[in-house]
């Protein structure tokens, strides 16, 4: 079998050669980790050829997310949640006055009311039976509520809102920032173990739908004020859930 002949010396690098090939590769590195790197994962642009490209922009959004997401677990390690009292039950108190009034919040059209039941024959002995073994809690049945609850964000200040539901269940909801106010905000749940995002965005100023529980626990949104001027923000739900909570 043949094997390649050996170079001779005259054919290896010197050293001086050795020495210039790791000072271009250094220097290429260093180019790459300003000139790239830095601006598209962390938002850091000192030479402006990042933003010039698109990519600081990149990195800013990347670096909002990872501080949104560990300021939202953060505050699901606080203190427990309060329960705030349904809007048919109490009226909330109004909101200091203050140069950013939130803009009107469209009313929430109702969910349409759930189909009734289809009848069963049963013995009137039977009926009885199953009336003393059916628990109250089952009997019961989701009565709709809907609720406002207007919050104030700082400059760099988060907050979060969410609904108590059962697996299934919908909840309308549509929330406005106030005029020329705009945040970043998560869509999301989590209960039993589970964690699950339903929509993000970034520079939002209003938001409008409907939330259907993928399973059982609390379901909400996460607020994130990323401009340089307070904004107030009002959130406007409607539905068969068992409570709103304010985490912060």
């Amino acid at each position: 079998m043949y094997n390649s002949d050996m170079p001779t010396r005259a054919e290896l690098p010197t050293t001086r050669q050795l020495l210039r090939s790791t000072a271009i590769a250094a220097v290429s590195a260093v180019v790459l980790l300003v000139a790239v790197v830095l601006p598209s994962e962390y938002g850091i642009d000192p030479t402006g050829v990042g933003e010039a490209l698109n990519l600081t922009e990149m990195g800013e959004i990347k670096t909002q997310l990872a501080a949104e997401a560990e300021a939202d677990a953060a505050m699901n390690a606080a203190k427990p949640a309060v329960s705030l009292p349904s809007a048919n039950a109490a009226t909330m108190p109004p909101a200091s006055p203050s140069s950013t009034e939130p803009a009107a919040v469209a009313p929430l059209a109702p969910l349409p009311p759930p189909a009734p039941p289809v009848p069963q024959r049963q013995s009137s002995l039977l009926g009885m039976i199953g009336s003393f073994l059916v628990s109250p809690a089952a009997a019961q049945t989701a009565e709709p509520r809907q609720d406002e609850m207007t919050i104030t964000l700082a400059p760099g200040e988060g907050a979060e809102i969410k609904l108590t539901m059962e697996e299934g269940e919908i909840a309308a909801f549509a929330w406005v920032v106030s005029e020329g106010g705009a945040v970043n905000y998560d869509t999301h749940g989590d209960g039993g173990g589970e964690n699950i995002s339903y929509e993000k965005g970034r520079g939002v100023s209003s938001d409008e739908g409907q939330l259907q529980a993928a399973f059982t626990g609390r379901h909400g949104w996460f607020w994130r004020n990323r401009g340089n001027a307070p904004v107030s923000l009002t959130v406007r739900t409607n539905g068969t859930y068992t409570a709103i909570e304010r985490l912060v």
